[in-house]
């Protein structure tokens, strides 16, 4: 339960500085529970629980209700009859329909931005592929998580497609925290270095078909490396329990 694992206080924090804004609370709350889910800090099969996170975040039930269906709706959060709502414990199937939707939607938007990528946009890759090398030479997974997400972030802003850019975005994050089990694996980090390199040159010589191989072959790495990933760590796991 959520209250059992002392994140009362910090449930709390999570809205610290979001009330700023002027969007709806519902809204407010929903982006707070997400970026829980995310970071792991509500961890798959944890029952979501309205009054006790309304209590922890100093809202009303309302809200909460509201954020959990939208959470339901976007696959972060799973309800089951006569028992409630928990957060999702995404299988390896999930994971692979998720890649495999993915794999098309960023070949498309690889493609997209070939035709509509501005010059400012190429320069902003030319300098994250910069520090993407440094966290590569620094061994720095937890900055290269990051600079990796703003380096997608332009090539989604480059293909001019706002509801492309939404879709792609929510099945990132349904699989955001597992970025660190694929990113973390040998070797991994020098790869997404080098395939970046490849795809800013196609994008960059306006080569719609290798950008779009490219941008596939990415994601299909990607995969993998996390599914290799998970893979042994439940084999390890079932080590320990034997």
């Amino acid at each position: 339960m959520v209250n059992g694992n002392g994140k009362g206080g910090t449930m709390k924090n999570l809205l610290s500085g979001k009330l700023e804004n002027y969007k709806p609370l519902r809204e407010i709350v929903f982006e707070a529970l997400r970026e829980a889910i995310i970071n792991g800090q509500l961890k798959a099969g944890e029952r979501l629980m309205e009054v006790q996170l309304a209590e922890e975040m100093g809202v009303s039930r309302t809200p909460v209700r509201e954020a959990i269906r939208k959470l339901e709706l976007e696959g972060f959060v799973v309800m089951i009859p006569r028992k409630g709502a928990y957060v999702a414990d995404l299988s390896t199937k999930d994971i692979a329909d998720v890649f495999e939707i993915r794999s098309a939607l960023e070949s498309l938007a690889a493609a997209l931005a070939c035709e509509r990528i501005t010059e400012e946009e190429l320069d902003e890759l030319e300098r994250l592929l910069i520090k993407v090398a440094d966290c590569v030479a620094a061994d720095d997974l937890e900055t290269l998580i990051e600079v990796d997400t703003q380096f997608h972030d332009v090539l989604y802003r480059a293909s001019r497609n706002d509801r492309l850019v939404q879709i792609i975005n929510n099945l990132r994050e349904q699989i955001q925290r597992f970025r660190t089990t694929s990113l973390g694996t040998p070797g991994r980090m020098r790869e997404t270095l080098e395939e970046h390199k490849q795809l800013v040159e196609a994008i960059t010589a306006r080569n719609v078909e290798l950008a779009q191989r490219l941008a596939q072959e990415h994601i299909e790495n990607a995969e993998n490396r996390m599914m290799e990933a998970i893979r042994e760590e439940m084999r390890s796991s079932s080590g320990k329990k034997a």
